[in-house]
């Protein structure tokens, strides 16, 4: 099923009676069948969003369609969602059969197709042999499959994740989110993912939303997404290691950072700032480059090795100088203090106006 939010407008009144706008004019489709993670740092709108969309949140303006049909004005009883929330919200004295169980017993379903439908979400969720158990007997990554078989037991038409691996450790989150993607994919429902984590977003998500401010930044697949930022606030928000960001300037057609040209550009001469991932730099073995960095410290874990790079332009014993971090492969056997020449890869650097805006 696909959702649609046209205009949509959440405005809240702080403590000082100024106007918040959570979530600003939102135009916003997505897709049936597809899972969507709506991504960003706190207070930028994502879980304000999932909330208007569940109806647990009234729009201040705008309209939200399940297909054609409108729910903007719906109580979320009526909607056809089901929601996962990050504490997992499971009842501590009823055993994992009763907690799926629930819902059904609320919508008064027949006795013999709840117990069925029970266990059909129990083996979805790989949790057939814990049927029995209460909530405290389960790990986080279980007790929050629980939640979520308890969600679609109902046969919601949207299923809505409000930051549902937040409370599990690496490992389990890692697993989990595994799971969660697993399950959409069986079941074809249409599935919205909140979560701050970036990681997380584009490793499950069919694609993300990236959000500042209430604002839609940019929405795509999440390598397309990474590759193709169209502006410098997702450049940042995506990646880890983050973007290195320089303050440079074209002049003549040429890129430089410092005094050092990096590459030729089609661009008018201007002030610049200029974003390279760290994978984004090429050992230079001839040493014709002019971009040359002195490598303060080193770091190799297995196939990779991170160089990190004091900023140019800072002055010798500053105790808090910004570096960069380039990483190349392990088989460069390169030592704290080396000089290196380095290239940049064209489809890894993006270049922006001061306001922060791609350059087009």
């Amino acid at each position: 099923m696909e959702i649609r939010m046209e205009k949509l407008t959440k405005i809240f009144i702080s403590k000082d009676k100024k106007e918040v706008r959570a979530v600003d004019n939102v135009d916003l489709t997505i897709p049936t069948g597809k899972l969507i993670g709506l991504l960003g740092p706190s207070g930028c709108g994502k879980s304000t969003t999932l909330y208007l969309i569940a109806g647990l949140l009234r729009q201040t303006e705008g309209h939200i369609y399940f297909d054609e049909d409108e729910v903007s004005e719906m109580p979320p009883e009526k909607r056809g969602i089901g929601l996962v929330f990050q504490n997992y919200a499971l009842y501590p004295h009823m055993t994992v059969r009763e907690n799926i169980l629930f819902p059904l017993q609320n919508l008064k379903v027949e006795k013999e197709e709840a117990k069925q439908r029970t266990y059909e979400m129990a083996e979805l969720v790989g949790l057939q042999e814990m049927l029995d158990r209460k909530p405290k007997e389960l790990s986080g990554g279980q007790q929050q499959r629980v939640a979520i078989a308890r969600a679609l037991v109902k046969k919601p038409r949207v299923l809505l994740l409000d930051e549902p691996l937040s409370n599990l450790d690496a490992r389990l989150r890692l697993q989990t989110r595994e799971e969660i993607k697993r399950i959409q994919r069986e079941t074809g429902i249409t599935t919205v993912f909140v979560t701050h984590d970036q990681e997380e977003a584009m490793s499950i998500s069919d694609e993300i939303v990236v959000m500042k401010d209430g604002l839609i930044q940019q929405m795509g697949e999440p390598q397309d997404v990474y590759d193709f930022p169209t502006n410098l606030f997702v450049a940042k928000f995506l990646g880890n290691p983050q973007i290195n960001v320089f303050d440079g300037e074209i002049k003549n057609k040429k890129i430089y950072i410092d005094d050092m040209i990096v590459s030729e550009t089609k661009f008018p001469d201007q002030k610049i700032i200029i974003g390279i991932r760290p994978e984004g730099f090429n050992i230079d073995a001839e040493e014709k480059s002019q971009l040359v960095f002195d490598v303060n410290l080193v770091e190799t874990i297995g196939r990779d090795t991170t160089l990190i790079i004091d900023m140019p332009g800072q002055e010798a014993g500053l105790l808090d100088k910004k570096s960069f971090k380039v990483i190349v492969d392990a088989s460069y056997r390169i030592g704290s203090g080396h000089k290196v020449h380095f290239t940049v890869k064209p489809d890894k650097m993006h270049l922006f106006d001061l306001n922060g805006e791609l350059l087009k």
